[in-house]
């Protein structure tokens, strides 16, 4: 398996990039791998001493001369800038000299190369991307969409709900995960159109296990595995965690054992699910903490094949 990692993306590259790398490569996580290659993608002048530094120079390094902006608008950047990391990381993702992409920079230029480089997979209407939820038992839990679809049909969250628990068995190695559709009453019937009209299609679902409407205060609990929503929603509900994790540092609590799993690199990044080959998006200030863990990510959706699995779900719906 060979997993690209975009080197320019990101406040801290190449650095924190090049770091990443080297941690996952001397972790215990990469130490039974023994089919595994990382393809640098980025400035060979800037990358290079960078390798040289953590000994890293059996990486090959695929050179970009071009970097997409944070500000820059996706498709204009994607097609003016064909020589930038992202570009050819999804070039590379497209013609299968990569098995995975992984970059920490423009966002949406990262979801328009999935979504027009590589496609959804047939049968997936809207791909959706998912954060991680600590739950405080100690299990972990998915929150999707969480801003890929700010506007939702209830066919889009019935899909999400299939993606998200595919995702949560095979990645999170939970069994028979437990979906919940995110409402402001537990009751059936209780919410906003979407919410009501998703709930029956939910319910009859035979792909899930349906746990039934889940309010804001169960969100760290274990009424559901997953919990569904339009990317609003979720986006909204994101934010407020990350801001939550921010203020508990400022007020000293973050060596709080549960407050630690709300940090962002212990999770690395996002996964785009429903499109045909691993992409993982990497948060903005990703440090090397976080891309060992987007690479391990990376590894494990190759290794267990995902995205067939989701292929041949969706097929067979």
């Amino acid at each position: 398996m060979n997993i690209g990692i975009d080197l320019m993306g990101g406040d801290y590259a190449p650095l924190e990039a090049v770091k990443g790398i080297h941690e996952y490569l001397h972790s215990g996580k990469f130490s039974k791998k023994t089919n595994l290659t990382i393809t640098a993608i980025g400035n060979r002048d800037a990358i290079a001493p960078l390798f040289t530094a953590h000994q890293l120079n059996h990486i090959a390094i695929i050179h970009a001369d071009e970097v997409i902006g944070y500000h820059e608008h996706p498709t204009k950047a994607l097609k003016e800038k064909p020589n930038s990391s992202i570009a050819i990381g999804f070039h590379l993702l497209a013609t299968q000299k990569i098995d995975a992409f992984i970059s920490a920079g423009n966002t949406g230029a990262m979801l328009v190369g999935a979504l027009f480089s590589i496609k959804a997979i047939e049968g997936v209407i809207r791909p959706t991307i998912a954060t991680i939820i600590p739950k405080v038992s100690g299990r972990t839990g998915i929150l999707l969409d969480v801003g890929l679809n700010a506007d939702c049909k209830p066919e889009h969250l019935d899909q999400f709900a299939v993606l998200g628990s595919l995702y949560a068995q095979h990645i999170l190695n939970i069994t028979n995960p437990k979906v919940g559709l995110l409402n402001v009453g537990e009751e059936e019937g209780k919410g906003n159109i979407l919410a009501q009209t998703t709930y029956p299609l939910l319910k009859n679902n035979p792909h899930i296990q349906f746990a039934g409407n889940v309010e804001g205060r169960d969100l760290f609990e274990d009424k559901a595995d997953i919990i569904v929503c339009d990317g609003f929603t979720g986006n909204v509900v994101l934010k407020l965690a990350e801001s939550f994790y921010d203020i508990a540092c400022k007020r000293n609590l973050q060596n709080d054992a549960y407050i630690q799993r709300f940090h962002y690199e212990n999770y690395g990044g996002t996964p785009v699910l429903g499109v045909s080959k691993p992409v993982i998006i990497g948060h903005g200030i990703s440090n090397a903490k976080a891309f060992a863990n987007m690479i391990d990510v990376a590894e494990k959706m190759i290794e267990t094949e995902l995205c067939k699995k989701i292929q041949v779900s969706f097929k067979a719906s």
